[in-house]
């Protein structure tokens, strides 16, 4: 197992991606971050039971 089970790898990521939905290509404001980070960092709140 990882050190840092909260980072996903390309195979759970090639799993869950088809299954988000597409960013409009003109939304106002900055440009998001990337699907792949913000999973990332609800895993590591999850993980490490952070309020």
């Amino acid at each position: 197992m990882s050190t840092r089970p909260w980072i996903v790898d390309d195979y759970l990521w090639a799993l869950i991606e088809p299954l988000l939905p597409p960013w409009p290509e003109k939304s106002p404001g900055p440009r998001p971050v990337p699907d792949r980070l913000c999973l990332q960092g609800i895993l590591y709140v999850l993980y490490n039971d952070i309020a």
